[in-house]
């Protein structure tokens, strides 16, 4: 009798601790600008299970991915570190040497060690060898492709053969633009079947998705739905992939116990035109420091916990990300440094100030602006810039390489960064430059030949190993 009421307190106090602990859902999109849902002013196509979770949460305005491209990006959100300092500053290719260190601690190794189920769908884009996919960074199941939907063997391209990936095996060829349609609804299939299975316990779901990078993929039932762009058609499958999930967590029962996450890894690729997203006016997009490259639709939903209909000016980061799921699954933070806050405070008080006093924007390893409360300094530096009208299905129109000078804007009164006021207000140029060193001593800065001491290694390719 004794050994059995043993077991059944056992049972019940595991059950209470998993019931104390909510779930995470983390939708990354790909190459997704500020301006592409309507929440954000789209009126060209509705997302409208976006929308939901923006009503129904909060809303940031000033919400920041961590690089204007891929991989540093991705390795921002999942170890709440600026990409320089787990020295991930620059996309990874299929032939890369390097990837995110395991020994850097992700969001999923993290909420593993609070007995949470961990899954990733989607996206990997962090290191191609088994040591350095998924499996190895506290995921469970992984599904999905290992770098970029474009880096395949087609238009010349000597890249090879691209695949889909069953934990850390291929399992599909991607061999045409009819097998990438099916990505979105793959994905979202995948994670609803995860949610089923993991029900009664605390679970950790990030979702990646290939879209909207190109070549875009779309699936029969949304081609043409957005009466518009082949764009505006995979946003609204997003969308849809957005509210299969949430009507799979209401159905469950789950929906107050779980938060959403959903944001971008960076800004529209103008180049490709109508294949690609807008910013909402903000200048430029990806690949470049301008609030187009890096500020992103960031929305947080949990239901009964985060108040609904909030829209939060305050700053913001994909860095903010792992801090704040700690705090709410009584996870420890990582041993080693991180950049990120928690924002817990910010979801749920509309009074509460932004952590973040000041923000960096490297591209890739050259720190080119900082952001401190409404001011934000470029120092001079060469970027991208579109060339001529926008591509056309599919095709890139190309882009050319411009400078900016010492360029000083206030994104309150201006927003998109067209007029420069560093002469007018030199004291508040000169202290964001002081800012500025300070951050090159600690991360490093390629175009002034810094290292920094605060950086670490990323992981490697061991002698004689070999992509798959």
């Amino acid at each position: 009798m004794r050994a059995g009421l043993t077991a059944f307190f056992a049972c019940a106090s595991a059950l209470a601790l998993a019931q104390d602990k909510p779930n995470f859902i983390v939708i990354f999109i790909d190459d997704m600008g500020w301006g592409d849902i309507s929440a954000n002013g789209q009126t060209n196509y509705q997302t409208p299970n976006i929308d939901r979770l923006a009503a129904e949460g909060m809303r940031f305005t000033d919400f920041y991915a961590m690089s204007p491209g891929c991989s540093p990006s991705r390795a921002a959100l999942l170890t709440g570190c600026y990409p320089q300092r787990v020295s991930i500053p620059q996309v990874l290719g299929p032939d890369s040497k390097i990837g995110l260190n395991p020994a850097e601690t992700t969001i999923a190794e993290m909420l593993k060690e609070q007995g949470y189920a961990t899954a990733m769908y989607g996206k990997w884009h962090l290191g191609v060898t088994t040591p350095l996919m998924p499996l190895n960074h506290g995921f469970d199941e992984f599904f999905g492709l290992p770098y970029s939907n474009d880096m395949w063997p087609v238009n010349g391209k000597t890249w090879p053969p691209l695949y889909l990936y069953e934990g850390n095996e291929p399992v599909k060829h991607i061999a045409s633009l009819e097998d990438q349609d099916q990505l979105t609804r793959l994905y979202t299939e995948r994670t609803i079947d995860f949610i089923k299975r993991h029900k009664d316990e605390p679970f950790f779901v990030y979702l990646p998705h290939s879209m909207v990078h190109v070549p875009l993929g779309v699936s029969t039932a949304f081609k043409g739905a957005s009466n518009h762009t082949y764009f505006g058609d995979a946003v609204m499958e997003v969308d849809w992939s957005v509210g299969q999930i949430t009507s799979a967590l209401r159905e469950l029962g789950l929906d107050d116990e779980t938060m959403i996450v959903f944001t971008s890894d960076n800004g529209p690729w103008l180049p490709y035109g109508d294949h690609a997203g807008v910013t909402g006016g903000f200048r430029e997009g990806k690949g470049t420091t301008f609030e187009g490259g890096m500020r992103e639709p960031g929305i947080f939903w949990m239901p009964g916990r985060i108040p609904a209909g909030q829209v939060s000016s305050e700053i913001a980061t994909t860095m903010d990300v792992l801090p704040t799921i700690a705090h709410l699954a009584g996870a420890r933070l990582p041993e080693k440094r991180i950049d990120g806050h928690d924002i817990w405070p910010l979801l749920t008080d509309s009074a509460a100030k932004s952590p973040t006093k000041a923000l960096f924007y490297y591209w890739p390893g050259e720190l080119q602006a900082v952001r401190v409360g409404d001011w934000k300094l470029h120092v001079p530096h060469s970027h991208r810039h579109q060339k001529g009208p926008g591509g056309k299905n599919g095709e890139s129109a190309g882009q050319v390489m411009v400078n900016i000078g010492l360029s000083l804007f206030n994104l309150k009164d201006d927003p998109y960064e067209t007029t420069n006021l560093a002469q007018e207000y030199p004291e508040v140029t000169w202290r964001l430059l002081e800012l500025m060193n300070d951050m090159r001593n600690d991360l490093g800065d390629t175009g002034r030949r810094m290292q920094g001491t605060g950086r670490r290694e990323p992981g490697r390719v061991a002698s004689g190993s070999q992509y798959q």
